[in-house]
């Protein structure tokens, strides 16, 4: 079955996104997300090396940008302009890079995204020839006003950052997607496989995390569980469930022509 995850014009096979910051170094890094089966990796560039910093380990020796999309981000940002700046320099770094994950967080505490900045960086970085996908909070209304922007990818949270929560809210999440024209990757909070399979039953088209895997007591084996996980919900999505029956049961075996009848 070809279907694909399309980002920008481009391809993926995995619609499973990783983060790379957590792992106890970069050789774990590498086999958790050799086993998550992800193409598109994402980096905190304000505290992860790839270049800036002459003389220490490079990401990009581990996680080569011809094996892997580089997803350069704006984590520990907390105003528009700094975050644009951040992109600004992941682009230089990274040879004219276009393909961005915005985030501008409201407080150190919460890691909640701080809407009308976020708002503001991404009228910049579109105009600017980004190509923008940025993590929000799960309004419908911000959401719609992103992808109007230019975003080509929106990611509204499922709970707090890190927190392994899950999906708080599906129901504004299936707002989003009923009305959203670009991919919706769930961002944020997944905490275990069960998490990731109800985001991409729900209709997500991917589904980003980082803390559920790098956290785990295995984190390679808990990759290879969020593979699966997310193959299987978006199976599970396609193929359509079925319909809730309340106060009524569908006997699973035929009730007629049985021995004795």
């Amino acid at each position: 079955m070809n279907d694909s995850l399309v980002i920008a014009g481009k391809s993926y096979r995995s619609r499973l996104l990783v983060g790379t910051g957590k792992y106890k170094d970069f050789n774990e890094t590498r086999e958790a997300i050799d086993a998550s089966g992800a193409e598109i990796v994402t980096v905190a560039i304000r505290r992860t090396n790839i270049g800036q910093n002459a003389g220490e380990p490079n990401l990009l020796d581990v996680l080569p940008p011809e094996r892997f999309t580089i997803l350069p981000n704006t984590a520990g940002c907390y105003t528009a302009d700094d975050a644009v700046r951040t992109l600004r320099l992941a682009r230089e770094l990274l040879d004219g890079h276009a393909l961005v994950k915005l985030e501008v967080l409201g407080d150190p505490v919460s890691l909640f995204p701080n809407m009308p900045e976020t708002l503001k960086a991404a009228e910049t970085l579109v105009k600017d020839g980004f190509q923008v996908m940025v993590y929000c909070a799960d309004d419908p209304i911000q959401a719609k006003m992103l992808e109007e922007i230019g975003c080509v990818a929106v990611m509204p949270l499922a709970s707090l950052i890190g927190s392994g929560m899950g999906i708080l809210n599906p129901w504004n999440l299936r707002l989003i997607i009923d009305q959203a024209r670009v991919p919706v990757l769930v961002d944020a909070g997944v905490g275990t496989a069960s998490d990731a399979a109800i985001a991409m039953e729900l209709g997500c088209d991917g589904v980003l995390m980082n803390t559920a895997i790098a956290h785990a007591r295995q984190p390679v084996l808990m990759a290879s569980a969020m593979k699966k996980a997310v193959e299987a919900g978006r199976e599970a999505f396609l193929a359509g469930r079925m319909p809730r029956k309340h106060y009524s049961a569908d006997p699973s075996s035929p009730t007629s022509g049985l021995i004795g009848t």
